[in-house]
């Protein structure tokens, strides 16, 4: 097992990653979580890319296939979570999220929440995130891409209590959109590119053949 260096972990000192990977993949047909791309998994991808960045703890939540899901990971330092209310959608995820970053670390002051199906997230943009927050003094980050703002997304812990709230199909977008003059961005252009269906998915594919 590779370790990371005490540097990197003080690098994003009190911050923790939610890794949202519990949804069924309705739209896709099969369990995209566990998709290859460059050699690996979307989702241990998005793994090994949070645990890059050094930040703790990493809380990964499952759901529809949670014990295929988990029986892939290769990495200890994860905290997985299976969100038994995962058919209420994306809302139960952060809300358990949440919850279990705090009680891992109750030190914990920013939280950035992340998902499983966007395979150009790296270590760096994690890293971004939390330079920004620090420069800017703002309690939210988030990317912008596409004309759009989303995920990945640091919310300060200011945010913490209405992460708390959201229900249903609500994403962590709702709370960037209300409260704009908190949030800061940074810029993501491969942040557009999400594996949804299996067109977009031979779509990454096609794109990694020319690259």
């Amino acid at each position: 097992m590779k370790f990371m260096s005490v540097q990197q972990y003080d690098s994003m000192n009190n911050t923790g990653i939610i890794i949202l990977a519990a949804g069924g993949s309705s739209r896709f047909g099969n369990i995209k979580q566990l998709l290859s791309f460059n050699g690996k998994t979307l989702l241990q991808h998005v793994i090994d890319e949070a645990t890059k960045a050094g930040a703790h703890p990493i809380v990964l939540i499952t759901g529809a296939d949670a014990a295929k899901v988990s029986a892939s990971i290769a990495n200890s330092k994860v905290n997985i979570l299976v969100n038994e209310n995962w058919q209420e959608g994306m809302a139960s995820g952060i809300v358990a999220g949440v919850h279990n970053i705090v009680s891992l670390k109750d030190s914990i002051k920013k939280i950035i929440v992340a998902v499983c199906d966007q395979p150009y997230v790296t270590s760096a943009l994690f890293e971004q995130l939390y330079q920004m927050q620090n420069k800017s003094g703002k309690p939210i980050v988030a990317c912008t891409y596409a004309d759009t703002i989303g995920t990945p997304a640091l919310f300060a812990i200011k945010y913490f209590d209405q992460l708390l709230t959201l229900k249903g199909d609500e994403g962590a977008k709702k709370i960037i959109k209300s409260n704009r003059n908190d949030v800061a961005t940074v810029d993501f252009p491969k942040g557009e590119i999400d594996i949804d269906t299996q067109k977009d998915y031979e779509n990454l594919l096609d794109e990694q053949k020319h690259a």
